[in-house]
């Protein structure tokens, strides 16, 4: 039986070889295809959470396994890199990131000693300062937003009783880190017990 991985990215470049719709695809106009498929991926693990059967979540994986190989092989026409250049990046980024499992640190950490940590190396191996992908759904960008400011140790002026909706919103966020909790996950979670 051969190798599930090997042979997938067999039949993806033979798809692009061979497949006309599949040869006209580039970085950019399989952008939507993946995003699709990261949503439909997360509501597939929240299906899974509220029912316990993950079967759903394997496909929408697959699909968005489907994804990264897709662009891997895009790339590797290019010359640019392929799906081989992909895992040892982060593989290496996994090493680099968890000194406290794969170093000379294997001193008990919290989860979040772990996200304070992962934080910390992840902002020094960066040579300039990453914006924020001005894409992130935006709750996500508020609460990245809030996490830097609060690592940059710069106070957050928000009012909950603010007359402005979006300052309102941006205070609801803030709420939501200090209680340690996800403001996106929580607002699924409210809409999904109402539908």
């Amino acid at each position: 039986m051969p190798d599930p991985v090997p042979e997938f990215v067999a039949v993806m470049r033979r798809l692009r070889a061979e497949c006309p719709w599949k040869q006209e695809q580039t970085h950019r106009s399989l952008v939507r295809y993946l995003l699709e498929e990261t949503y439909e991926t997360v509501e597939a693990i929240d299906e899974g959470e509220a029912s316990g059967d993950y079967t759903h979540l394997a496909e929408e994986l697959g699909d968005l396994l489907l994804q990264v190989v897709f662009h891997a092989v895009i790339a590797e026409e290019r010359g640019d890199f392929d799906l081989d250049d992909v895992a040892r990046g982060i593989t290496a980024k996994m090493r680099r990131r968890n000194p406290h499992v794969f170093g000379d640190d294997s001193a008990d950490l919290t989860a979040a000693q772990v996200d304070e940590r992962w934080q910390w190396i992840k902002a020094a191996e960066r040579t300039e300062p990453a914006d924020l992908p001005s894409a992130l759904p935006a709750l996500l960008y508020a609460d990245k937003a809030l996490a830097r400011r609060e690592r940059a140790g710069l106070p957050l002026d928000v009012a909950a009783d603010s007359p402005d909706l979006g300052e309102r919103l941006l205070a609801l966020v803030a709420e939501a880190r200090a209680e340690g909790v996800d403001p996106e996950q929580a607002l699924r979670d409210a809409v999904r017990r109402r539908q």
